[in-house]
């Protein structure tokens, strides 16, 4: 470690979560686990059809059974004032407009919701959706992207134009050049915890949901566009995910159609998806194809790169990522083009997942790489530090900070790299072929807008409050572990409270933004109480004061648990109490709004993920021994949480590399594995022993701390780093994720 900056100095050694012992001894409360009184149940029923319009729905028999409330759908459904809007109200969505559920008769995808069933119990709602009979008359629907391609279009906006720097296609000029395609498929999300929501309207215009959010103030935007109503009349709660990689990231129609139906019954509703829902209505990677074409000359500096891609949306709303603008900087390169394209399909609309759009361009980048270091008979590492890009070729500026050179050092030499050979198939450990590969991924340092409100008592406890909640990285512990350093106060006299739109605004919780954004809105706060408390200690009759040291400023004092000292004399000091007591304050209290500022700097954060495995081919079994992430993130404010970031990142490019894909019946446009017994996700089994270092140095642009994220870069390029250890063993290169037993075994 560069310091003990985060450090809890009376124990040496970083704190642990502080919300840990409320998770896994079932005190945290989840969307679904609130009590709210007089509570009904909700089940949504789906379309059977990709495509189409109902032609008639049967309801009776759901609204006759046992404990049934009503059955809501297109016929009498509550009009959401948000949904009418345009022309003509009755026509269908358009692109860039979300599902208006229950809206009309059309069907734009399999599983589109068609009817709310509300009952006095969950099994009763869940009965009664089983007896919805729906006729349909259907249409020819398009679920496949590979039939598709020539409806690939340019997405509407400046940001996904062509990109061009340098001459276009000038690999083709180069004397040593691949042109290869890589496939990934649908990947879904799959948290533990399911979409759900309960909806409690507290008046005609005012209404409060829990519900399973990234981000409160976004949903409740979200919700005041759709109904119309006062945003201070809506309350979002939702202090703790049970896990979303971007399910959460927006309102879906699932929640609309629960706060519809506690409207129309007058009682607090509670919806939950079930599983199989959650590979249908809340989004997923999208299904993309790519092309590199690259090349180089024959010492290995690159001459030209074109990267290709085209991704699936929905017919019914426009969805984009950043698919290939991490080959427009990664490497230093003076020809780079890159075009990215959408083909609409009858599918739900995917939504950012995890490294999105990063993780899926990095597999083909990285990919690439390393094919091109194959040609090149050079060493992968070697390779990239050839063209290694010293300042940001994309914007012609500086980085605000860099250090991924040492990543390639630290990691290569934890995974031990100078025993992998140059040629494939090479080393061998018995029956098993032993292989080594590894993988580059960035991700923006960004830095949005946060209030956190604090409350410092004259016990030396302090309030933190904000409405920035927490999916798992650990928020909660970083808002902590800043105020601790900042204020000299153990961690465990620091309270926090998150995650309702009650609470001063917060970011969403995505975009590896939330310790630069939050963490530095807590620097703030506790600065200036800082300021204050210095400027309480300077008045006439304090302590200091009479020491003979007026116009104390705080970087003059010691903070502490209870009380501030004089740096140069420690002896002078004074405690909270009677700091407080002496100017008659019940409590010091303040309000703070941070963002960040323009700077002439490219702000990134860095990763680079190391692998070691072996392949029987015989089986085609992969077997992964070790892994090593690297991380180049600023300064690690909570070393504990970070480190677990990054083993999950891994874990989560192990599924993408190894298992994850929906596989859809097209003949249906219906998905055949949406459940966890057919769609594998990695386990305990899976999972090698994972090492984490961290280059931990402070970037002197991004935030106080000089942090930069770390979440995305977690994953971003693990699922190269696999893929290219697989050809270092087998000599066998597999661009088609997931790399399954079927593509290796040797016949």
């Amino acid at each position: 470690m560069e310091k003990d900056f985060f450090f809890d100095k009376k124990q040496n050694n970083p704190i642990s979560r502080v919300d840990g012992r409320a998770k896994v001894t079932g005190t945290a409360t989840y969307a679904a686990e609130h009590k709210v009184p007089n509570l009904v149940y909700g089940f949504l029923v789906g379309s059977t059809i990709a495509k189409g319009r109902i032609k008639s729905l049967d309801t009776k028999s759901a609204e006759q059974a046992p404990g049934v409330l009503a059955v809501i759908t297109h016929v009498n459904a509550p009009k959401i004032p948000g949904y009418q809007t345009g022309k003509d109200p009755s026509k269908p969505p358009t692109a860039g407009q979300p599902l208006r559920i229950f809206y009309n008769n059309e069907i734009l995808y399999y599983d589109q919701p068609i009817a709310l069933i509300i009952a006095d119990s969950y099994e009763r709602a869940l009965f009664a959706a089983k007896l919805v009979k729906a006729q349909y008359e259907k249409e020819a629907h398009q679920t496949n992207l590979k039939t598709n391609l020539s409806k690939a279009r340019i997405p509407s906006g400046p940001r996904k134009e062509d990109y061009n720097r340098g001459e276009a296609d000038a690999y083709k000029n180069a004397p040593v050049k691949i042109e290869q395609e890589y496939y990934h498929p649908v990947e879904v999300h799959n948290p533990m915890e399911l979409g759900s929501i309960i909806a409690r309207w507290d008046g005609p215009d005012k209404v409060t949901v829990y519900t399973k959010t990234q981000g409160v103030e976004s949903t409740r935007n979200s919700i005041k566009d759709a109904f119309k109503l006062n945003p201070e009349n809506i309350t979002v709660q939702a202090e703790h995910i049970g896990g979303a990689f971007g399910m959460g990231l927006r309102t879906w129609p699932y929640e609309i159609a629960a706060i519809m139906g506690a409207q129309k019954v007058g009682k607090p509703l509670k919806l939950v998806l079930h599983r199989e829902q959650m590979f249908t209505n809340v989004g997923y990677r999208p299904e993309t194809i790519q092309k590199v074409s690259m090349g180089a000359t024959a010492d290995g500096k690159l001459v030209g790169i074109t990267h290709e891609a085209t991704a699936n949306t929905s017919t019914y709303e426009e969805f984009t990522e950043a698919t290939v603008n991490i080959t427009q900087f990664m490497y230093a390169c003076p020809n780079v083009a890159t075009r990215y394209r959408l083909v609409p399909l009858n599918v739900c609309t995917p939504i950012w997942m995890r490294g999105p759009g990063e993780a899926t361009g990095a597999f083909a980048l990285e990919s690439a790489m390393d094919e091109l270091a194959h040609e090149l008979k050079l060493d992968p590492i070697e390779f990239r530090l050839r063209n290694h890009s010293d300042t940001d070729p994309e914007h012609n500026r500086p980085w605000s900070s860099k250090h991924l050179k040492e990543c390639y050092q630290m990691g290569a030499e934890k995974i031990g790299w100078k025993d992998r050979q140059l040629q494939p198939k090479m080393v061998k450990d018995g029956d098993w072929l032993i292989g080594y590969g590894m993988g580059t991924g960035s991700f923006g340092a960004m830095r949005w807008v946060a209030t956190v409100k604090g409350k410092l008592q004259p016990d030396g406890k302090l309030l933190l409050q904000c409405s920035v909640n927490d999916m798992g990285p650990g928020t909660a512990t970083m808002m902590t572990v800043v105020a601790s350093e900042a204020m000299g106060l153990a961690p465990d006299k620091i309270t926090i409270q998150m995650g309702s739109t009650k609470l001063p605004p917060g970011p969403m919780q995505g975009g590896s933004n939330v310790t630069s954004t939050v963490g530095s809105a807590v620097h703030d706060v506790c600065a200036e109480l800082k300021q204050q408390i210095a400027a309480l200690a300077s008045k006439t009759g304090s302590v200091f004061h009479k020491a003979k040291n007026p116009d104390v400023k705080a970087e003059d004092l010691i903070f502490s648990d209870n009380s501030i000292a004089l740096k140069k004399n420690p002896s002078v000091k004074v405690s909270y109490i009677d700091l407080f007591r002496q100017n008659n304050l019940p409590a010091l209290e303040l309000t703070k709004e941070s963002k960040g500022q323009e700077q002439p700097y490219s702000m990134y954060s860095f990763s680079v993920h190391f692998v070691k495995l072996r392949v029987h081919p015989a089986t085609g079994r992969i077997k992964i021994d070790h892994v090593v992430s690297c991380a180049d993130a600023g300064t690690i404010v909570s070393p504990k949480t970070a480190a677990s970031q990054m083993i999950g990142g891994a874990v989560g490019g192990i599924g993408m590399a190894l298992m994850e894909e929906l596989v859809v019946d097209h003949r249906f446009g219906r998905p055949i594995n949406n459940n966890l017994a057919d769609y594998h996700v990695p386990v305990n089994a899976d999972i090698p022993p994972i090492d984490v270092l961290f280059v931990n140095k402070k970037d002197p642009f991004t935030n106080p701390m000089g942090s930069k994220g770390l979440g995305e870069i977690a994953l971003v390029g693990m699922a190269p780093a696999i893929a290219n250890a697989v050809f270092n063993a087998t000599g066998k290169r597999i661009r088609s994720l997931p790399i399954t037993p079927d593509k290796l075994i040797e016949v």
